[in-house]
């Protein structure tokens, strides 16, 4: 999946310097150019901070890497999960945003946009945090919050895998 474009486009609409928006993300201009161009993949962490220096979100420029679908299917086969344990379930550019995250997340990052969303445990557990509150999910477990409130979440054991659904406004 080619987030270049999506990126290239955001950062032209808010009128940025690839400089700059390297300088926000804390990576080279070489390497966003690279990005940009489609010669270079970001690790999820980097197109985090990229998206945080886009104003937007990581979730946001991975579905504008491709159109909107009415009908898509994702084979968990066929599909392999991206730098970073994670693999979109929703493909182009929806309203509803679907990932499949397995092993680490970064704690450290917290998340507050428009929209809302639900984060379902299918293996493992996680804690996750919202608006200053702590929760302790186990397999099985669902948590639903107002994207708007700060949160952040992350696996409490090995080979977690957490579906996160994202419904944009």
């Amino acid at each position: 999946m080619n987030v270049g474009p999506g990126i290239r486009r955001r950062r032209r609409a808010l009128e940025l310097t690839l400089a700059e928006v390297a300088r926000r993300a804390g990576v080279s201009t070489p390497f966003l150019s690279q990005v940009e161009n489609g010669r270079s993949r970001p690790s999820m962490n980097s197109l985090q901070r990229i998206a945080d220096a886009l104003d937007t979100t990581a979730v946001e420029l991975l579905a504008a890497a491709e159109p909107p679908r009415p009908v898509d299917v994702v084979r968990g086969a066929a599909e392999t999960a991206t730098e970073g344990g994670v693999r979109p379930l929703v493909r182009g550019q929806q309203r509803l945003h679907a990932l499949e995250f397995t092993g680490d997340h970064d704690w450290g990052r917290e998340y507050r946009h428009a929209g809302d969303e639900i984060l379902y445990v299918a293996d493992g557990s996680a804690e996750v945090e919202v608006d200053g509150t702590r929760y302790v999910l186990e397999r099985g477990d669902t948590l639903y919050c107002t994207a708007e409130l700060p949160h952040r979440w992350r696996p409490l054991e090995p080979h977690t895998r957490v579906l996160l659904v994202g419904v944009a406004p």
